[in-house]
Parts: structure tokens; C-alpha cells; sequence
């Protein structure tokens, strides 16, 4: 066995985790803390790897930054050598909203680039929950299926193979559709 497949420190990678979404959600260490309810010199030490955190930490802080607990388990078992490298299908974290009929992973390896891409799984019927707006730049491909989209106010029918942009924009979307849709995203920055 080489060095490239020993397993990485979990410890180290659940501090990088928790950096990166901080980072992403514009939260200084003294807020986050805050929020943690811990001192910004403890929660330092998490993200760099030089504390072991228990489960209720972890909870604490997947609900401050709004991702679920499992999201700092993906990397269980994952040889050093893929880490931030390669994301396995079976290994994909679970991201953004928690509405009925919306499914999205997060497939770039982590939130550490300087973009992110995300595949969406959207049902029959389900609609975007009011208009969105991020300050990024996002570019979209429909996989499958059929979705409308509005982009500042104007309608478009997306089919299958169609793709669209996004550029710091107000949106919304709905599947009327029969098929589930299915969007692969890239992101930029990363927001989630």
C-alpha cells in the first residue's frame, strides 16, 4: 500500500468541511462560535483539525450552517488519494432546500474551488418556492425531462439538452412536466 492510500485524518477533514461552508456562507470564525455556542479559539482548532468533536458539536454546527449531520461523513473510508479529488456516486452530500419533490447532492468534490457543481432531481409538480436570488453566476443543463424557468421575468421552456445561464439574477422554476427533471449546476462562486 503507497501513502496515497492511507485514509486522511477525519478530524482534518471535518475542520476542512466546516471552513469551507463557513467560508461559503461569508461567516467569520466569531460568528459561527457564536452561533456554536463554543470560543472562536475552539472552533479555530476544529478547522484545523487539532480537536476530536462529538456528535452534539457536530449537530450544533451542521444546523449553523444549515447542512445535514451526514454531510461530515462522506469522506468515511475514502483513500487519501481521492480526497478533494474524485466524489463517488454513493458518497454525494446532500445540499440546499428540504422541499417535497426537490433532491440535490452536491457531486463536486468539495466547496473549496472556485465553483461547485450540483445535480438537481425535481418531481412532477414542483415548483421553486418563490423567486430565488444569489449573487453568483450559475449555468444549468437539463439532463432530463422538461422545466420552465423564469429569469427576471421572462418565461423559457427548457427540453432535455437544453442549458441556461444565470448571472446574478432573480428566478424561479416549476416541472410541469410528466418526468422527473434532472439539472446538472455549476456554480460560481460556490454557494453551498
Amino acid at each position: 500500500m503507497t501513502d496515497q492510500n492511507l485514509l486522511i485524518d477525519p478530524d482534518q477533514l471535518v475542520g476542512q468541511d466546516i471552513r469551507a461552508l463557513r467560508k461559503n456562507r461569508g461567516l467569520t470564525l466569531s460568528i459561527l462560535a457564536k452561533k456554536a455556542g463554543c470560543s472562536v479559539g475552539y472552533l479555530s482548532e476544529v478547522e484545523r483539525g487539532e480537536r476530536t468533536v462529538s456528535i452534539k458539536f457536530l449537530r450544533t454546527i451542521a444546523k449553523s450552517l444549515d447542512v445535514p449531520l451526514g454531510w461530515f461523513f462522506t469522506h468515511e473510508g475514502q483513500p487519501q488519494n481521492e480526497v478533494g479529488l474524485i466524489v463517488r456516486a454513493q458518497n454525494r452530500k446532500r445540499i440546499g432546500s428540504r422541499e417535497d419533490g426537490l433532491f440535490e447532492e452536491l457531486i463536486s468534490p468539495d466547496l473549496r474551488g472556485s465553483f461547485e457543481m450540483f445535480l438537481t432531481q425535481i418531481e412532477p409538480g414542483c415548483r421553486s418556492n418563490g423567486t430565488v436570488f444569489r449573487n453568483v453566476e450559475e449555468e444549468g443543463y437539463l439532463v432530463e425531462g422538461e422545466l420552465d424557468l423564469v429569469i427576471d421575468d421572462v418565461e423559457f421552456s427548457l427540453k432535455t439538452g437544453d442549458s441556461f445561464r444565470i448571472h446574478r439574477s432573480e428566478f424561479s422554476w416549476t416541472n410541469n412536466g410528466k418526468a422527473k427533471a434532472v439539472i446538472l449546476w455549476v456554480t460560481s462562486p460556490p454557494v453551498y
